[in-house]
């Protein structure tokens, strides 16, 4: 199921990720993520050495260029170009620095007429010139910085809401081992419908992989919704079908009550898997798949898909059976102590290369783990699939994309 187009911008690793990406897609990565913090944000990463700001340098040395050249070709009155540094400071400098160079653009400009003299007066139209466009590069500057802020206010509210929505996870949390990469398809939105969480409970720990139909707020506000009844359900509920039936049951209701409120989210629906750590079961998990990718157990054995029969997308059981609160059947997965469990949204799996061929993750995940079988591990195995996919893509992913890896954490041996 899709859940929307645009361009990509990377979110972030959660988990514990000590290991840099290697290689250019790195380098992609690094890019990526500049990108979908702003323009404002990339351009200072980028005009920076060591970490201080470095944007001055470009209209110094625009001017001293101009200086050098109107004395070295006399013939020409190139000194008047210097109407050039404000414009160029205004892009990249703040306000001051761009009311800095404008005013040296000014005694540049009078000191060549006055005191080099090395060739005849260009009075005063060109002093008029130069004054005219810094004041017009000072007043550009404070309009640029301003919605820069504007932007970067709205971004940082965007992130709030994507934290709030997606929770940061503990390490360790309901005694299993997890990592998870978000991909944002849209760089304005920096938030979209899909949604992970880990619920520790005293029945197991439970876990529920999503992605709503569409984007926007108004996929965000259903994600919140579905993951606010399965914190609650999947804490005080023993039985995961019963789980799986409340989430069936919030995601009719959100519907209805966006219905009410008049919003166009008539017919949206949600693909998620839940997944049940049972105390009892060490080496099976129970699973319920509501239309979604079927997840796959990676261990030093290699790669293999879990053989899950799955129903109908939550908000859409009623077309299968016509009763509504209908869900799909749990399954008892076997799952080895060393294997982890890999689960994908339709971003990953739909991911297209410039012919048209869609990505499938398992043949580079099934290389990684035979020439390392530490590629198992979540956070090995989140960053492999995402750079896969940004490799695949060229950088360019069609959809949100979850990268979700999760296993039981290894009991300390007795000393």
């Amino acid at each position: 199921m899709r859940a929307g187009r645009g361009r990509a911008s990377l979110g972030s690793v959660r988990g514990r990720v000590r290991r840099p990406v290697r290689g250019r897609w790195r380098l992609l990565g690094r890019l990526v993520h500049a990108a979908g913090r702003g323009d404002a944000v990339s351009r200072h990463e980028l005009l920076s050495v060591r970490g201080h700001g470095a944007a001055w340098l470009v209209p110094l040395v625009l001017l001293v260029a101009i200086v050098v050249g109107d004395i070295t070709t006399g013939a020409f009155e190139i000194i008047s170009w210097t109407v050039l540094v404000p414009g160029v400071a205004a892009a990249i400098c703040g306000v001051r620095g761009t009311a800095v160079f404008a005013a040296l653009a000014i005694i540049v400009y009078v000191m060549a007429d006055t005191v080099w003299q090395h060739r005849d007066e260009t009075g005063s139209a060109g002093l008029i010139l130069v004054v005219l466009g810094g004041t017009v590069a000072v007043v550009a500057a404070g309009v640029r910085v301003g919605g820069e802020r504007r932007m970067l206010h709205m971004r940082d509210i965007a992130d709030t809401t994507r934290r709030t929505v997606l929770r940061p996870l503990p390490v360790g949390l309901g005694g299993l081992d997890h990592a998870a990469v978000y991909l944002s398809a849209d760089v304005d939105a920096r938030v979209g419908g899909d949604f992970y969480d880990i619920q520790p409970s005293p029945h197991g720990t439970r876990v529920l992989v999503g992605d709503v139909q569409g984007k926007g707020l108004g996929a965000v506000d259903t994600a919140a919704a579905l993951l606010g009844t399965f914190r609650e359900a999947a804490y005080h509920e023993p039985d995961l079908a019963t789980v799986a039936e409340r989430l069936e049951i919030r995601m009719l209701r959100h519907r209805a009550h966006s219905a009410g409120l008049g919003r166009p989210e008539g017919d949206r629906f949600a693909t998620a898997v839940l997944i049940g750590f049972s105390p009892g079961l060490p080496d099976a998990v129970d699973a319920v798949v509501f239309g979604h990718e079927p997840p796959m157990a990676v261990g030093p054995g290699g790669v293999r898909s879990l053989p899950v029969v799955g129903g109908l997308p939550l908000g859409m059981a009623e077309l299968d059976s016509g009763r509504p609160g209908t869900v799909p059947p749990v399954h008892r997965l076997r799952l080895a102590a060393d294997e982890t469990l890999l689960l994908v949204t339709d971003g990953v799996t739909e991911a297209r290369d410039p012919g048209g061929a869609f990505y499938r993750p398992a043949d580079d995940i099934a290389r990684a783990v035979a020439a390392d079988a530490r590629s198992a591990l979540p956070t090995r195995l989140v960053t492999l699939v995402r750079d896969g996919t940004l490799r695949h893509c060229r950088g360019r992913v069609a959809d949100d994309t979850t990268v979700f890896a999760v296993r039981r954490r290894e009991e300390p041996a007795d000393g």
